[in-house]
């Protein structure tokens, strides 16, 4: 069978070569332009019979939020997708938002800014609720956040995030928590997963 969303042909390198190659129980969730992923249950990536399946971008997380252009209101990746983050970030700094990534992961290295604090802290809650959701719903051993996501490593918004994911207040089981962990392939793993076959 040919995979070719990108989120899943990265979740299926990530499980081959990745992070979550010694795990059968896994969900990855990629972080970039949008929301988009997988999920493995006892080694095996589930895959509906009809359509793709897994958007996890377009789960609510807000009723009657912002309009997404699936046209529901609300979805995970109007709030946690890094465009959304980005374009967050230029509106109170006001300026345009073609910056880089490198520039945007810098810029949060300076919380001494309240109003770029207030977008951090609001932007790690929204992510957190849909991850959180995911556990809840998969159980896994392990989740791994990919695209431009994975370059956070050592970054305070990570670091915030696995802190706000660990609270016993976040997840349905209190004393179950799955490893999280960022994907080892970076940006290159879509290309390699597409050469998976499953």
């Amino acid at each position: 069978m040919q995979i070719k969303n990108d989120s899943k042909c990265a979740a299926l390198a990530e499980k081959h070569y990745g992070s979550m190659r010694d795990y059968d129980d896994c969900v990855f969730i990629c972080i970039g332009t949008g929301i988009g992923g997988a999920a493995f249950l006892n080694g095996e990536m589930l895959v509906p019979k009809r359509f793709s399946g897994f958007e996890f971008g377009h789960m609510v997380i807000n009723k009657g939020g912002r309009q997404c252009t699936c046209g529901k209101r609300g979805c995970f990746e109007t709030y946690a997708s890094i465009r959304a983050f980005r374009n967050k970030i230029a509106e109170v700094l006001d300026i345009d938002n073609d910056f880089s990534g490198q520039y945007l992961r810098e810029q949060l290295l300076d919380f001494n800014n309240e109003k770029v604090k207030e977008v951090v802290y609001q932007f790690i809650e929204d992510l957190s609720i849909g991850v959180c959701n995911l556990i809840d719903l998969f159980e896994p051993e392990i989740v791994v956040l990919g695209g431009s996501f994975s370059y956070y490593e050592g970054n305070p918004v990570y670091d915030r995030l696995l802190e706000k994911i660990k609270d016993k207040n976040s997840r349905f089981n209190k004393n179950a928590i799955p490893k999280i962990e960022l994907a080892k392939l970076k940006n290159d793993a879509g290309i390699i997963g597409a050469t998976i076959r499953i």
